[in-house]
């Protein structure tokens, strides 16, 4: 049985600027936005004046309904939502739902996860994708189920991953696709043309050894000099311009947000070279990292050109 997309009552739910362009595709689309849920403001920045979400300023901009509840089990909020009456809820980059939430309107709740769903479920499926070296990802909906990111897929579309792309340029490119995919998947579940596809199905020989895509911690941006070159060139992408893979140079730690890869003699892995005008590298197992972009600890962010320029090494 179909229904007309176009009057689905839909109720959004995200908070980085990741989901803002799917949310913005909606409102583009004509849809009606029963409600925009997102994270409660947050104390941050240098004053921790409470900070608004991404997707907040973007509701708060187009005058939509906003809801930012604390705890997703509140009997007063669930009872808030039911009464929103939505036909669909959609979720792009959101914490973990319960049952009670997700299992609420007609259309169930779908899901838009930054990677070719099974590999690399978790919270960081665009920057481990670059760490990894992966030459392609994609962009998946998918129905939400209990354990995260294992419902069954709706639409996936894939994405070509440049040798030279940052999780940042990245980021941008599939947020898009992402925001297309979508409204495809909208239309598909309206007029009852999609099948769902358990994600056991894509469970061969391709996918036997399960990428996954932790939260990126402190430990996970430290680079270990003991890898090869392609090992940390990869890292220092994958973790660029956000959190940033960093070293220390002297004692200060340095973060990284761009670097070449150079072919070099094998010397002590970890040790630098530079002529302390133009260039900086760190000798790997197999080269060096030449550093392109940096910001040394209470610094601003510069070229290595002029972070060498203000630099002194010790004697």
């Amino acid at each position: 049985m179909s229904v007309d997309y176009q009057k689905l009552r839909i109720i959004f739910l995200g908070t980085p600027d990741f989901a803002v362009a799917a949310l913005d595709s909606l409102v583009q689309a004509g849809y009606t936005i029963a409600a925009v849920i997102t994270a409660p403001d947050k104390p941050g920045g240098r004053g921790m004046g409470l900070q608004q979400s991404a997707v907040k300023q973007y509701a708060v901009q187009k005058s939509l309904r906003l809801l930012q509840p604390e705890k997703l089990k509140d009997p007063d909020f669930l009872e808030n939502l039911r009464s929103l009456q939505a036909d669909l809820q959609v979720v792009v980059a959101f914490r973990m739902l319960p049952e009670a939430v997700w299992n609420m309107p007609p259309l169930g709740t779908i899901n838009v996860h930054g990677s070719l769903l099974p590999q690399y479920r978790g919270a960081a499926p665009i920057n481990w994708a670059i760490i990894n070296g992966e030459s392609e990802t994609g962009v998946t909906t998918f129905k939400l189920q209990h354990q995260i990111d294992t419902g069954d897929i709706l639409l996936q579309e894939t994405v070509s991953i440049g040798e030279t792309d940052t999780a940042g340029e990245l980021h941008d490119r599939m947020k898009l696709a992402g925001a297309a995919l979508l409204l495809t998947t909208i239309q598909g579940l309206a007029e009852g043309s999609l099948k769902e596809v358990p994600q056991s199905a894509y469970d061969d020989a391709a996918t036997a050894h399960q990428k996954h895509a932790p939260k990126i911690f402190t430990d996970t941006c430290k680079v270990n000099w003991l890898r090869s070159s392609t090992d940390v060139y990869n890292l220092i992408r994958g973790l660029s311009p956000y959190p940033a893979a960093f070293t220390e140079l002297n004692g200060k730690k340095l973060k990284i947000f761009s670097a070449l890869k150079e072919a070099g003699a094998a010397v002590s892995a970890g040790s630098t070279d530079t002529d302390q005008r133009t260039y900086l590298r760190f000798a790997c197992a197999d080269g060096w990292i030449s550093i392109k972009e940096v910001q040394l600890e209470g610094k601003k962010r510069m070229n290595i050109a002029a972070f060498l320029s203000g630099y002194r090494f010790p004697e």
